[in-house]
């Protein structure tokens, strides 16, 4: 990565990322975008039993939307699922059990679930950072498995049925960190030189903000959103970065800060007033690259990209 993208990113972190940036922009928020009535709205969320997407399922549940939970650990979803019941008094939370690592697991998961349920938003929150290179069973590599192939799976899944809701929309939990990374379409299951789980990470956060402004242009009746939820005091955190979590602890923001965003999109009317295909961070659309980074990348290599994505999730599609 390059020591000019990331130390300028880290100078941005330190002012905008930290809780007091969330504080400073919260003071510009307007409280009423989050009074609403969820009731007879539907709302998926991936790997939802902790952190931000625990924290985004109890804000959504705690206005009356039904939840489907869609985690891999059957024991802490449950737990999770019990929490959010107890304090919201909402009984529509459901789980499903996906890992959504497994190509196979998450196409026969999404045609299960439609033939007897609705969608109206979808959040992709789901996401890992493994430090060591490992293939799943179908021999890909973990982070892209499930960061970039399982999003890219579940959302193509459901669009048919999103079309047909009113006030569709997805939203998907980025990084800022994909700031420091230029599409490489050239090595998606990071084959070459030494493998880096922060990098990886980064790549494929990158990857999700090209998938999601595709996705807007192809889909005009839905409204698309990714978003970066800030520097966020989570488990994942504490587990994939343990010396930037020891370092910056007293400087993380709480889950529900790193929620924030993530509800705001999936529930308000101001959100779905903006354009589609944003990147969002503190409720507001940002931008993508950095100043003389050098990170965009070209109609070509994207097509090559979609067109790769669009061969895995073939390869596996049930018959």
């Amino acid at each position: 990565m390059s020591i000019y993208r990331n130390a300028v990113w880290f100078v941005k972190g330190l002012q905008e990322y930290t809780k007091s940036g969330y504080e400073a922009a919260a003071k510009h928020f307007a409280p009423a975008d989050l009074d609403v009535n969820l009731s007879g709205r539907s709302f998926m969320i991936t790997g939802c039993n902790s952190g931000i997407g625990k924290a985004t399922a109890q804000e959504i549940a705690n206005r009356g939307g039904t939840i489907h939970m869609v985690c891999r650990n059957k024991g802490r979803a449950e737990a999770a699922k019990d929490e959010i019941v107890e304090r919201s008094k909402n009984q529509n939370v459901h789980v499903h059990i996906v890992d959504m690592s497994s190509a196979r697991q998450v196409w026969d998961f999404a045609q299960n679930f439609l033939q007897s349920n609705a969608v109206h938003v979808l959040i992709n929150n789901a996401g890992c950072m493994v430090n060591q290179r490992e293939l799943t069973e179908e021999g890909l590599e973990k982070n892209f498995a499930t960061n970039t192939l399982g999003t890219y799976i579940l959302t193509t899944a459901l669009i048919p049925a999103l079309k047909k809701v009113e006030d569709p929309r997805v939203v998907t939990v980025s990084s800022g960190g994909m700031l420091t990374q230029k599409l490489n379409v050239d090595d998606l299951q990071f084959e070459k030189g030494t493998f880096d789980g922060t990098m990886a990470y980064a790549q494929n956060k990158r990857q999700q903000v090209i998938l999601t402004d595709r996705w807007a242009s192809q889909h005009k009746e839905i409204h698309f959103s990714s978003m970066h939820p800030g520097w966020a005091d989570t488990p994942a955190v504490q587990t994939s970065m343990p010396s930037f979590h020891a370092k910056m602890q007293s400087k993380l923001r709480t889950e529900a800060m790193g929620a924030d965003t993530s509800v705001w999109l999936a529930v308000s009317a101001a959100a779905a007033k903006q354009p589609s295909g944003l990147f969002f961070q503190d409720r507001k659309a940002v931008a993508t690259h950095l100043p003389l980074a050098f990170t965009r990348s070209t109609p070509q290599e994207e097509e090559k990209f979609l067109a790769a994505l669009e061969e895995f999730a073939l390869k596996f599609k049930p018959q």
